[in-house]
């Protein structure tokens, strides 16, 4: 009898009626992971933290000498500027989207020199916690949805340090921004540039509103604009390499990501990090801020992380980070032999949730990588973390090029493919009942911590489209449920490439799981640590028990048996998050 009985998630149940035509398709998204999640040879685990279904490991550290605020304001403190307010008038609101920081936000700064005050402001969208577009599944999961008001609450703590304040409100864009804007007389509304339908058609929302508000001339301080109309400033702020400086339109860019790479890395300059004044108020005068909502608000169960890795929301947490992984542990010069891993928090930098969140600034990174280099060392590693950033880069650009069809059925290429949407298939690999110890203890990590390592999600990915033959966007959707990293742009764009269905067509690999656990979990660890009842067993067996001690394999493997003798086509996966107009 098998040891391990799975069960079922009956809050996440597959709608049953799905459709498979094509046809009904007319704009999608779904996010996978960021590419800066890569992977490396894991950190030890000892016997007993393995074995344990009680620990976990926070991301950033925190202890006494290890004060995620003091960090962050040490790094606060390098990115501050001595620049005086120019002639600015009346009042700007700035529309926190997914660039929820201070540091380098080029969209505050240009509110707060364009204006006396300065008012920020996020908005609960209740679209963000509906379900996805095919199959149902929550549009955010619990772990995201807390991560983000961990983010949001440090948000308005680090704006309050600087004389600002986070006024939250709840409901649509399109309807709470015009209202502020008539209310506070604001002459702009500034906000991050987004690429993908359901975002663009916000923006497109928030524009129509705004033209039906008229301010008078006298209330709004002198602020000349066209017909006394509030304008929506939108502002380019998530890639290193920003969109204006690329070497050729966006429209043409290069279909082979080495082609982009080498044309970006030769031709363009990354921009300097912005910096911001000490202090940017006042704020107006508002008579409640609003408070963050709870999970349960926002439809939600709270889930405990007890196991894996706990990650901190918020920009405080992401700069501790950037600083515990290049300076305090000096992991850096080690990170492109190491960053394949799957166990412990060590194996790969884990910035990719702040990233995903706008917490954390490319260019900060890049620039913290120059100042390693120039401080201590530059080597393979070094540059390697700016080329997984150019990956991530390439993934928003081409969710310019490409639009919705990096959401639909056939990808950019519109490949031509019979997929299978069988519903016990996709429960067993969601749940991790695939009889594959290496399979299940990834999809388990996720559920369990809204994170996996990138050479998990190449294998998942790679198992469901490959060897059962799963509508890659059941995988894709699942994924932008659980992911802390979710952004729509990286998550499409890794799993279009990864069933063969990317704009790149030699991007088309499977990845052997024999051969993979082989080479990334010889003895088992991983698997072990995630499916504790392998311990018992010898390590070489871990990866594959037999059915007296695991569950049953669910489908045979595509390509040879799980001797570890299979041929192993490796596809170059990587991930972006974007998203276009109205979704499908």
């Amino acid at each position: 009898m098998a040891i391990l009985h799975c069960t079922s998630l009956p809050f996440l149940s597959l709608r049953t009626t799905i459709s498979s035509s094509k046809s009904t398709l007319t704009s999608t998204r779904i996010p996978l992971f960021l590419a800066m999640n890569s992977f490396a040879k894991s950190e030890p685990v000892s016997s007993s933290a393995s074995s344990s279904s009680s620990t976990y490991q926070q991301v950033p550290e925190q202890d006494a000498n290890n004060d995620l605020d003091r960090v962050a304001d040490n790094t606060f403190r390098r990115y501050t500027s001595n620049v005086t307010k120019g002639s600015g008038k009346g009042t700007a609101i700035v529309w926190f989207r997914n660039d929820l920081r201070v540091l380098d936000n080029e969209a505050l700064y240009k509110a707060w020199l364009s204006s006396e005050t300065v008012l920020p402001v996020y908005c609960v969208d209740p679209r963000l916690f509906a379900t996805t577009y095919h199959f149902g599944f929550p549009k955010t999961g619990a772990l995201r949805a807390q991560f983000l008001l961990e983010c949001l609450a440090d948000l308005r703590k680090n704006l309050m340090k600087r004389g600002l304040n986070l006024l939250v409100q709840h409901g649509k864009p399109e309807e709470i921004l015009p209202s502020l804007a008539k209310s506070f007389q604001a002459h702009t509304v500034y906000a991050q540039k987004e690429t993908c339908s359901e975002e663009l058609n916000v923006e497109r929302l928030v524009m129509r509103g705004l033209k039906q508000v008229v301010t008078s001339p006298e209330e709004s301080s002198g602020i000349t604009v066209s017909n006394n109309i509030p304008k929506l400033q939108l502002v380019w702020g998530t890639t290193m390499y920003h969109l204006d400086d690329l070497p050729f339109d966006a429209t043409s860019l290069p279909d082979v990501y080495t082609q982009f790479r080498k044309l970006v890395e030769t031709k363009c300059t990354i921009r300097s990090c912005i910096k911001l004044p000490a202090s940017l108020g006042p704020p107006p005068t508002v008579q409640d801020w609003g408070c963050l909502p709870s999970l349960e608000q926002l439809g939600l169960s709270s889930q405990s992380v007890n196991k894996g890795m706990k990650f901190v929301g918020g920009e405080t947490a992401a700069l501790s980070r950037v600083y515990e992984y290049f300076w305090k542990k000096d992991l850096l010069r080690v990170y492109k032999e190491t960053r394949n891993g799957m166990l412990g928090p060590d194996y790969s930098t884990k910035f990719s949730p702040w990233l995903a969140s706008g917490s954390l600034s490319p260019r900060f990174i890049y620039e913290e990588v120059k100042r390693y280099e120039n401080d201590r060392l530059a080597n393979s590693s070094t540059y390697w973390v700016l080329f997984e950033l150019i990956w991530r880069d390439y993934f928003r650009f081409l969710s310019v090029k490409y639009g919705n069809s990096l959401f639909h059925l056939g990808g950019p290429r519109k490949v031509q493919r019979n997929w299978s949407q069988d519903k016990n298939l996709f429960e067993s690999w969601r749940d991790g009942c695939t009889g594959y110890p290496l399979i299940d203890a990834n999809m388990k990590e996720l559920s369990t911590t809204g994170f996996m390592s990138n050479r998990g999600r190449q294998i998942v990915c790679s198992f469901l489209v490959r060897d059962m033959g799963i509508d890659w966007r059941m995988g894709a959707e699942w994924f932008e449920t659980c992911l802390l990293d979710y952004d729509p742009c990286s998550n499409y764009g890794n799993w279009t490439y990864g069933s063969g269905v990317g704009n790149d067509p030699r991007e088309d690999r499977y990845f052997s799981i024999p051969k993979q656990a082989q080479t990334y979990d010889p003895e088992g660890e991983y698997v072990a640590y995630w499916l504790p009842q392998l311990r018992k067993i010898p390590k070489e067996k871990r990866n594959f028990p037999g059915n007296l001690i695991y569950i049953p394999q669910i489908v045979p493997l595509k390509f040879g048996t799980t001797s570890g003798h299979n041929k192993d086509k490796f596809f170059g996966a990587r991930r972006t998050n974007d998203r276009g107009s109205k979704r499908r």
